[in-house]
């Protein structure tokens, strides 16, 4: 069964907001070496609206100079959006409706693993839905103070770590699996 793996960067204190602003210095080739592992075990990227349009702004426009950019900009692109009316990224579909129900099913067709990388508002409802199945935090040595927090709905929802390591730049690379309700 293919799992869906969400994987962002947060900052000490929880924030994931504008990682382009804080998130670089911290970036080196361990870093990199965990996010491409990411891409390459999924064939699969799973995006809510507000990263997909980011993505879709910047990632077209990339070639094979950088890393990840032909990876991404060729494998196939789930888009969960209520508010979007088409998707023009290439490989790219559009989730509507209950994206949980459509989700598990997807889950349990051939595949390799469903990645999703940002989107926090996603995040949070497969979370809520019990259909995410791993959760990696590459927590970055900063406290921002302020920013959208990655887990500020005040929602209880139990982990368990299942994987860490530490970088050298100070990052903590953190692997959860959510403990589903029973």
């Amino acid at each position: 069964m293919r799992k869906i793996i969400a994987q962002l960067f947060v900052s000490v204190d929880g924030v994931m907001e504008a990682p382009e602003d804080w998130h670089f210095p911290y970036y080196d080739e361990q870093m990199g070496d965990v996010v491409a592992e990411q891409f390459h075990q999924a064939d699969t990227l799973l995006l809510g609206r507000a990263t997909y349009e980011v993505f879709a702004a910047s990632w077209p426009q990339r070639g094979s100079e950088v890393p990840l950019a032909e990876r991404i900009n060729a494998m196939p692109k789930l888009v969960a959006s209520t508010t979007l009316d088409t998707v023009r990224w290439h490989n790219s579909t559009l989730i509507g409706g209950d994206v949980a129900t459509e989700l598990t099913k997807l889950k349990k067709e051939p595949g390799n693993n469903i990645t999703i990388s940002g989107s926090p508002t996603l995040v949070q409802s497969l979370l809520r839905e019990n259909v995410l199945d791993e959760l990696q935090l590459l927590v970055h040595p900063i406290v921002l103070g302020h920013g959208r927090r990655l887990f500020a709905d005040g929602r209880r929802t139990p982990l368990r770590l299942i994987d860490s390591a530490r970088f050298n730049t100070g990052v903590l690379h953190l692997t959860y699996q959510p403990v589903l309700d029973s």
